[in-house]
């Protein structure tokens, strides 16, 4: 049987000894540390770590525990978040009209190779419907226009906290949520179908098309208010040749989406990437 473990991330400005204090506070309550990594930016002269230890024999109590480090932290000017492996996040899937991405997590969900309920799937079109309900998720059609954006918006949060949700997936919407909603609900993660910064914005297989490009990429980021440009997450490419057409890349584009986007949920899930400023690093 795996046993709960508890893991912090922990960002602050390098000096000595980080390392020594922070696996001290888990030794001297008890702790059994099973990983530990670090990184740290000398351009920013940050110190990044990622933390996790076995609650099994863990003196603290858990509600106790942030509060404790807290007073740690603090001298350190570390901001820090704490997770605990038994804990398992609701996630909302949010789609069009393709379906690729969002089988492919329903599936990967359904196997077990990641821990998370997914209780709602939100789209602008009802054509999958009947493909989630399959599933046993509730399924909401919400259509935006220009004109409904922001009351829709409205709408949209209302569902996120009617169902306690964690995580929003963007698994191929192909809508640009506005500041003042991700201003209310940052957690999100987006698949984009470029390697980006490059061809950012709408049709990058066509645009790679006629670049004639010898790769093409597919990128999970977290949704910033910036369109397409916020903390990376999980890239991969594929090689493309003058023979492949639009429809070509497309169809390889999307192998490689399901991928990079399970990758990203899955690192994201268990708590391995760790945001600073729009920069990520993602601990083994």
């Amino acid at each position: 049987m795996t046993l709960s473990t508890a893991t912090l991330l922990i960002s602050c400005p390098d000096r000595r000894g980080l390392v020594a204090k922070i696996a001290n506070f888990i030794y001297s309550n008890g702790g059994n540390i099973i990983h530990a990594d670090q990184h740290t930016d000398f351009a920013t002269e940050l110190f990044l770590t990622r933390i996790e230890w076995q609650l099994d024999g863990f003196n603290l109590p858990r509600e106790l525990i942030a509060p404790a480090f807290n007073a740690i932290a603090q001298p350190l000017q570390a901001q820090f978040s704490l997770h605990f492996s038994d804990t398992i996040p609701r996630i909302a899937i949010w789609v069009s009209q393709q379906d690729h991405c969002l089988l492919d997590l329903l599936w990967r969900q359904k196997a077990k190779e990641f821990s998370a309920q997914i209780p709602l799937i939100i789209s602008n079109h009802p054509n999958l419907q009947a493909t989630v309900e399959q599933f046993g998720i509730d399924f909401c059609h919400i259509p935006i226009t220009k004109e409904n954006k922001a009351e829709q918006e409205i709408k949209q949060l209302e569902l996120l906290r009617h169902y306690n949700i964690d995580l929003v997936i963007l698994a191929k919407y192909m809508q640009v949520l506005s500041a003042e909603f991700i201003a209310q609900f940052p957690k999100i993660i987006n698949i984009h179908h470029s390697f980006l910064p490059a061809f950012a914005g709408a049709k990058p297989y066509h645009q790679a098309h006629q670049r004639g490009v010898k790769t093409i990429g597919a990128t999970a980021h977290y949704v910033t208010p910036d369109l397409d440009a916020g903390p990376i997450i999980e890239q991969d490419v594929v090689r493309v040749t003058h023979r492949d057409n639009v429809s070509d890349l497309i169809r390889k584009g999307k192998d490689l989406e399901r991928v990079v986007l399970a990758r990203a949920v899955r690192l994201h899930l268990r708590h391995q990437v760790l945001v600073y400023g729009n920069r990520t690093v993602v601990f083994a």
